[in-house]
């Protein structure tokens, strides 16, 4: 839940700042989100946990 918030403070920051590589920067924040999210749901399933 950290790293989602300093994730979620780094793209406010640069879109607020109006770099062009917000765009970017989000879907690679949004992207690894996800896969953590996948990550831990496939791990939970393969150890029972």
């Amino acid at each position: 839940a950290i790293m989602g918030l300093v994730g979620a403070v780094k793209v406010y920051s640069k879109w607020n700042a109006g770099e062009p590589d917000t765009a970017k920067v989000a879907t690679a924040w949004f992207g690894s989100c996800i896969f953590l999210v996948v990550v831990a749901t496939v791990l939970k399933s393969f150890f029972g946990i």
